[in-house]
């Protein structure tokens, strides 16, 4: 049997923009579907963050990194 199932009556060519046609479709559609999830998962966590009380908003970090100071001995000089 021929593989070449014809039913439209098109070229090859035809054909093949076709078929490109669709993977591209195909592709930005999941293109859309990835952001659309990305999108969701922002929208959470923002609405996570104003259900939050006020004053948790306001307190300082519990882990305050940025306030550990490196002395000038704890850098190694090569």
């Amino acid at each position: 049997m021929s593989e070449n199932n014809d039913y439209l009556g098109v070229n090859s060519q035809s054909r093949l923009y076709g078929d490109v046609l669709i993977l591209m479709l195909k592709g930005a559609g999941y293109a859309l579907v990835a952001c659309l999830v990305l999108w969701f998962v922002i929208a959470v966590i923002i609405g996570i963050g104003r259900a939050l009380p006020e004053d948790s908003r306001q307190a300082p970090d519990p882990i305050n990194r940025s306030s550990l100071e490196l002395q000038v001995t704890d850098i190694l000089v090569a």
